[in-house]
């Protein structure tokens, strides 16, 4: 499979990186500053882009089988809302234009659900999170009216982070609109494993115009 990546460099984007050269796939990696990735593999091809430049950005896509959008907009940057929903509007602008069919998102897991209420608009959510995951939420609302392209939206688990020690196991649960939860109450997926579960979908498509979450 031929999988153009934006986001290469950010810690979901490199095991999803990792995860897909591991696979055997062809990967473009669209980076802004290529310095930052310095991995090398025969699978691998390294292109400077911008998800600003919807026009230059659907030439460098046009040609693959699917686009993976990890973009992230920078967790400390003052205008992180508008610059995450911005970006993503313009990474599916080009996808369209590009005429590659498929675009899977990686979103948040500020939209899922518990009974009834998203969490990003619950009182504990953490406020430095919030921006972002409302961005994040407001953008799965305007992709599930895109009816050109087969989307799939995907909702990490609520603690997915660096310092979770499991690897990767291969192993997870998979959801739709709300978290899912282990035998201790938690909803934890190591970045491995987020990789393996987005992956898993790239290659065996079950939720297509869908969102769909994953955890242990």
């Amino acid at each position: 499979m031929k999988i153009a990546l934006i986001g290469a460099t950010g810690f979901v984007g490199s095991n999803l990186l990792h995860e897909a050269l591991n696979r055997g796939h062809q990967v473009t990696a669209i980076v802004r500053d290529p310095a930052k990735l310095a991995q090398q593999h025969e699978n691998l091809t390294v292109v400077t882009g911008d998800a600003t430049k919807v026009d230059e950005l659907a030439a460098q896509l046009a040609g693959h089988d699917v686009v993976l959008n990890a973009f992230n907009a920078g967790w400390t940057n003052p205008n992180l809302y508008q610059d995450f929903l911005q970006g993503c509007q313009d990474i599916e602008a080009a996808t369209e234009k590009s005429g590659v069919p498929r675009l899977v998102v990686i979103g948040g897991a500020g939209s899922l659900y518990i009974n009834g209420q998203q969490l990003v608009d619950g009182p504990q959510f953490p406020a430095e999170y919030k921006p972002g995951a409302t961005a994040a939420r407001d953008y799965l609302n305007r992709l599930r009216h895109n009816t050109t392209l087969d989307w799939t939206f995907f909702s990490p688990a609520i603690e997915m982070h660096r310092g979770i020690d499991k690897g990767r196991t291969g192993h997870y649960r998979v959801g739709t609109e709300s978290p899912v939860f282990d035998e201790n109450g938690r909803s934890v997926l190591s970045g491995e494993d987020l990789a393996v579960a987005v992956l898993d979908e790239l290659e065996q498509p079950r939720f297509s115009r869908q969102r769909f979450t994953a955890a242990y």
